[in-house]
């Protein structure tokens, strides 16, 4: 069996912020986010300025290997409401393909369902982004919304999905998600 990487999980610093400037520009990165045009150094200052400060986000670096390759966030946390959406990508080409995503996803659901104790996280993602809301539906959510011609990509509309998972979802689909992720390598912990 091929190793796997060593995949953790950091809070986001202030050193990052060229390096999400240059991710969020990338064409792939950008192709499957809500707004597609190119993000100029003061506008992402100002969102990553407010990003470190949000108590409604939060925000990792991924790291494989000790290397960063992506980001993974929650937003919209209400814990008056028990629930929080949360989004990833994974900037460098080379990760992909590898598990890192389905690890990055048990470990967000873990940390939304456990340390949070929230009892929903929810999501969007474009209608052609098959890969993402399908990987998404392996680890028990469930298609909750088709939001029709919802957002614009380079001019023409697009559909999303909208998908979320209970805690109670969780508890019938964890075994098997880390079993999953065991066989490819991955260390869970206890």
């Amino acid at each position: 069996m091929t190793r796997a990487p060593v995949v953790a999980m950091r809070p986001l610093d202030a050193v990052d912020s060229a390096r999400v400037l240059a991710w969020r520009n990338q064409p792939e990165i950008a192709a499957w986010m809500y707004s597609d045009h190119v993000i100029s150094p003061d506008e992402h200052a100002r969102w990553f300025a407010a990003a470190l400060v949000d108590a409604n986000r939060c925000y990792w670096v991924i790291q494989a290997d000790g290397r960063p390759v992506g980001l993974a966030n929650l937003y919209d946390i209400a814990p008056e409401h028990g629930r929080c959406a949360w989004a990833y990508y994974l900037a460098d080409p080379s990760t992909r393909g590898q598990g890192i995503g389905a690890f990055v996803e048990y470990w967000v659901i873990e940390h939304v369902f456990g340390a949070r104790g929230l009892g929903k996280l929810w999501c969007e993602v474009l209608i052609g982004n098959e890969a993402v809301w399908r990987l998404h539906e392996g680890f028990g959510f469930r298609r909750e919304a088709l939001f029709r011609r919802h957002v614009k990509k380079a001019g023409v509309p697009a559909d999303v999905v909208g998908l979320g998972l209970l805690a109670t979802d969780w508890s019938a689909h964890r075994q098997a998600s880390r079993t999953r992720l065991a066989a490819r390598g991955f260390d869970l912990g206890g």
